[in-house]
Order: structure tokens, then C-alpha cells, then sequence
């Protein structure tokens, strides 16, 4: 399962994606469910060329790649389970080191 995720998450829901290539629903449902994970914690998460996206700002952008870049019924599923995604965020968010 970890193998499948690993190599299946960048793909993207109109086929426009790597490795593969695939397209809609010949993408693995694991690889479909962490793309819209992993862009959620890219765009909450600091990085050394971007600060962090606030949780509304990432909903956006996942919701304007409904359709294209990710499953529907995964955005859909992420919107209806987004504020426990919100709290796991804040949790476990990077901390300043003092």
C-alpha cells in the first residue's frame, strides 16, 4: 500500500500528472486520497520559499482543482472532514524553535 501511494500521488485526475500518466479512476483510490492530503499539508506547511497557506487559502486551492487536478469524491471528502484536517493542522503544526 505504501509502495502505491508513494508512486501514484502526483498523479492528477485529468491525466496531466507523472509518473504514469493515468487518468480518473485508473488512478489507485490510495494515490487519489493522498494527492489531496499532500497538497493540503504542502500549502499549510512553511517552507523555505513560501510561508505557510492559512487552512482556508488550502481549502481554495484544493477546491478550485476539483475535477482537474483531484477526484471529486475526494474534495468532496476532504470538505466534509475538513475541519478535523484543520485541527490535525494546527496540532501538529511547525513551531518555532526558541
Amino acid at each position: 500500500m505504501a509502495t502505491e501511494i508513494a508512486y501514484n500521488h502526483h498523479e492528477r485526475w485529468d491525466g496531466l500528472g507523472y509518473p504514469q500518466g493515468l487518468k480518473g479512476s485508473g488512478i489507485p483510490m490510495s494515490g487519489r486520497l493522498m494527492a489531496v492530503a499532500d497538497v493540503y499539508d504542502a500549502l499549510i506547511s512553511r517552507r523555505i520559499y513560501k510561508p505557510p497557506f492559512s487552512h482556508a487559502k488550502a481549502c481554495e486551492v484544493i477546491l478550485a482543482g476539483k475535477g482537474s487536478h483531484f477526484d471529486p469524491a475526494m474534495v468532496d471528502g476532504f470538505v466534509e472532514c475538513e475541519e478535523p484536517f484543520k485541527q490535525i493542522a494546527v496540532e501538529y503544526a511547525d513551531r518555532e524553535c526558541s
